[in-house]
């Protein structure tokens, strides 16, 4: 049976989302409790793979396991309810065994729910929202110096806003993406807004799909005109001209948050599948074509 697990997480002390031996990171972190309570592996596939330093305020990730299994060693005689006694049990184990050096625990499940099979964390999302935060020197609080970029020249907020308009769209993104081998650059980036707070400047964007580093390559642009480094025109520039020897330079990692994934209803999760599993390619985008190539959602927005 297949189950939809939703969780943050604070990403200063994993090395990323993806299990590597011998390191902390989330995927392991969360595996691991999964499989001592439930006495069998248990693999998670997620919504957006996040970097080291990076954090998750909405996370989703499904996994399958036998629900007779689950209500067994729940003690549970409903699934729904053995849903509920497994996440109180992880979060417990996490609280317990991976803790960070202040002794609070850097991941938390919010909550477990049966799905039906055709759910997938990953090709069923339709779109991710990602924030990244960055502070001039007006704006810094030592509350969240863990979330936020700190830079030393003031800001010049409405130049930014004015150079982001040419990134909204569908486009291919290479100068602000680090490309993977028979993976595409092109995405449908469906918002860049700036929104000014009490910590600073917040940048949120939402697309369909990110590339390996491309939110934080985005930011990094922006940056670079706030500062006055690089005129206005430059990121549009950057976007007509997609290469990686004139790429944008990236922001820190910790700065950036994946701060919700949005599904379609249940009965449209297969179509949903199968239209994200069919990738964009170079070559197709300029005559408005889609070919099918071995999937890669390509959503990771670190």
């Amino acid at each position: 049976m297949r189950f939809r697990l939703e969780c943050a997480y604070r990403g200063t002390f994993f090395r990323g989302w993806a299990k590597q031996p011998g390191l902390r990171t989330v995927q392991g972190t969360l595996e691991e409790a999964l499989a001592l309570v439930l006495r069998e592996p248990v693999e998670l596939t997620v919504a957006g793979r996040t970097d080291a330093g990076v954090h998750a305020s909405a996370q989703t990730a499904h996994f399958d396991v036998c629900a007779d299994r689950l209500m067994q060693v729940t003690k549970q005689a409903e699934v729904v309810h053995a849903c509920e006694a497994l996440t109180r049990r992880l979060n417990r184990l996490i609280r317990r065994a991976d803790s960070n050096a202040s002794g609070l625990p850097d991941v938390v499940v919010y909550s477990i729910e049966p799905v039906a099979d055709v759910f997938d964390a990953r090709f069923a999302a339709l779109r991710r929202h990602y924030v990244y935060r960055v502070a001039d020197v007006a704006g810094r609080n030592p509350l969240y110096a863990e979330s936020v970029w700190w830079v030393e020249e003031p800001l010049q907020i409405h130049l930014m806003r004015e150079a982001a308009r040419a990134l909204v769209g569908e486009h291919d993104f290479l100068s602000f993406c680090k490309p993977r081998e028979g993976a595409s650059t092109i995405r449908t980036l469906e918002a860049v807004d700036l929104v000014e707070t009490d910590t600073g400047l917040e940048v949120r964007l939402s697309a369909d799909a990110f590339c390996h580093s491309m939110v934080r390559s985005i930011v990094g642009a922006l940056v670079e005109v706030g500062r006055g480094r690089k005129p206005v025109t430059w990121i549009a520039d950057l976007v007509a001209f997609p290469s990686r020897e004139q790429a944008a330079p990236l922001a820190p990692p910790h700065g950036l948050t994946l701060r919700a994934v949005d599904y379609p209803p249940a009965e449209q999760w297969a179509a949903q599948q199968q239209k994200t599993r069919r990738l964009r390619s170079v070559a197709d985008f300029s005559e408005g074509g889609l070919v099918d190539l071995a999937a890669d959602s390509g959503c990771c927005g670190e």
